[in-house]
C-alpha cells in the first residue's frame, strides 16, 4: 500500500489508534453528544466521522498550547462568526460548559463576538445558549 493509499485506509492500525484516542478526547469534552456527532456519520460517510475524531480531537484537540477552556472559548466565538453552524455551536456550548465555562462567560463571549460578526449571528448563538442551558436545567444531574 502506498503513503497515499494508507493515509485513506481510515481502518489501518495507525488510524484506528488516532481515531480511538482523538475519541477520548472527544468523550472528555463532549461527553456523550460528541460521540453522537460520530455515531451518525456511521452509515452516510464513516470517514468524516473518523476525520472529526482522529484530526480535530486527536491531532488538533489534544495539542498543548492551550487548555481546554481556551480552546471552547475560541470555537465558540468562531461557529458564532461563521453563522448557519447552529448544530455544532450546540453541542460546542455543551463542551464549554462541561469544560468548566461558566453561563455568564459563554453569554459574554456570545456578547463579544457581536463586535466581529454582527447581532444577527449572536443572537442566533445566544438563542441557541438557551436552549442548551434549559436542557440542562431539565436533565437530573447523575
Amino acid at each position: 500500500m502506498t503513503g497515499t493509499a494508507a493515509q485513506h485506509d481510515i481502518d489501518s492500525p495507525e488510524n484506528l489508534a488516532r481515531r480511538r484516542h482523538g475519541q477520548s478526547v472527544l468523550s472528555e469534552i463532549d461527553g456523550h453528544q460528541g460521540e453522537a456527532v460520530i455515531d451518525s456519520l456511521a452509515d452516510i460517510n464513516p470517514a468524516l466521522g473518523h476525520h472529526v475524531a482522529a484530526f480535530s480531537f486527536g491531532d488538533i484537540y489534544d495539542r498543548p498550547g492551550l487548555d481546554p477552556r481556551s480552546r471552547q472559548l475560541v470555537t465558540l466565538g468562531i461557529l458564532t462568526a461563521l453563522g448557519g453552524c447552529e448544530p455544532q455551536l450546540k453541542v460546542h456550548i455543551g463542551a464549554a460548559l462541561n469544560v468548566g465555562i461558566s453561563r455568564e462567560e459563554i453569554t459574554e463571549a456570545l456578547l463579544h463576538a457581536t463586535v466581529y460578526c454582527g447581532f444577527p449571528r449572536a443572537l442566533n448563538a445566544t438563542f441557541v445558549a438557551r436552549e442548551v442551558f434549559a436542557e440542562r436545567d431539565a436533565t437530573p444531574a447523575s
